[in-house]
């Protein structure tokens, strides 16, 4: 076996790359809740930003096709520049080649739309030709029914691929708890996009810690009166 596969992901062996989160893209995706999909992809991304982890952006037909890529994903890398793209498969436009070498790091995240035709074919290139080991995000990438997801991910597992999602990543950044510097923002990314986990944490913070709550306001609590 490759030992290099069971070197968990830090924030300095890694990149990532967000493939084609468009809305156009969304509108096919059938394997996923879309709007959990657009979180988990949003709390990705706010997890490689805390982490100052390299990311790279692609799009396909912007203008006569996909629409733009959703603005709570651009809003986290406000600087990234968009790698444009005609093909199907970013591994195709050199643009999208130069950034992941620049990047220097053969750990590549990917994050994508649609599992079995973006995802598949750039990590197949990637792997193939510039010996990069990817790791698809499975909760953070959609396919056109839950049928080509799966068997999408399959194949690629098969290849070399492999699965993760997205907060095993955000956790394994972590790590350690005891690491003071990241851990009020990645309690933030749980509390926000983590579902019931982040329910938690709020609930432990104000009930058992006392800390306020998370809200920006302040409301007024009336007292219970018994109607008469």
């Amino acid at each position: 076996m490759n030992k290099s596969l069971l070197e968990q992901l830090s924030p300095t062996n890694c990149q990532i790359i967000f493939i084609d989160q468009q809305p156009q893209m969304a509108f096919g995706v059938q394997s996923i809740d879309r709007q959990t999909l657009k979180n988990n992809v949003v709390g990705l991304a706010k997890a490689a930003k805390v982490f100052d982890i390299p990311t790279t952006i692609t799009t396909v037909e912007t203008e006569s096709f996909s629409g733009h890529t959703y603005p709570e994903l651009l809003d986290v890398f406000p600087n990234a520049p968009l790698l444009e793209r005609t093909s199907m498969n970013s591994w195709d436009d050199q643009k999208v080649r130069d950034a992941l070498a620049k990047n220097g790091r053969k750990k590549v995240i990917v994050s994508g739309l649609w599992t079995e035709v973006c995802n598949i074919t750039f990590s197949f290139g990637a792997m193939l030709e510039g010996d990069y080991e990817i790791y698809m995000v499975a909760d953070a990438s959609g396919g056109t029914s839950k049928e080509a997801h799966d068997y999408a991910m399959q194949r690629m597992i098969q290849a070399g691929v492999i699965p993760v999602t997205w907060q095993q990543v955000l956790l394994e950044w972590q790590r350690d708890w005891a690491k003071r510097e990241t851990y009020d923002a990645v309690m933030d990314i749980v509390r926000e996009h983590s579902g019931a986990y982040g329910m938690g944490v709020d609930y432990a913070y104000t009930m058992v810690h006392k800390a306020t709550e998370r809200t920006k306001n302040q409301h007024e609590v009336l007292a219970p009166v018994p109607a008469k």
